[in-house]
């Protein structure tokens, strides 16, 4: 399996890579293998694994944070030139 299709938890990599600026609480949990309300506990207790931003009543946690967590790059995979 390629590097671009391999699963990290509930989505592939090319799904990381092709997420908005930020998510919310229920698609991050997905991409940690974490259920929806164990993710908004975490959030609400502010323990959740990335940063969160809190605005009124709705939490988004920055992309960037949740593929750093995931140890995914957002960098293609060095190529090997030709002999």
């Amino acid at each position: 399996m390629a590097q671009q299709d391999a699963v990290v938890e509930g989505l592939t990599i090319r799904d990381l890579l092709d997420l908005p600026a930020v998510v919310d609480v229920e698609t991050a949990s997905r991409a940690l293998g974490i259920s929806r309300s164990h993710g908004y506990n975490l959030a609400r207790a502010e323990q959740f694994p990335c940063r969160v931003i809190r605005a009124g009543r709705s939490f988004r946690i920055p992309t960037t944070d949740l593929r750093r967590v995931l140890g995914v790059t957002d960098q293609a995979p060095a190529t090997t030139a030709a002999a």
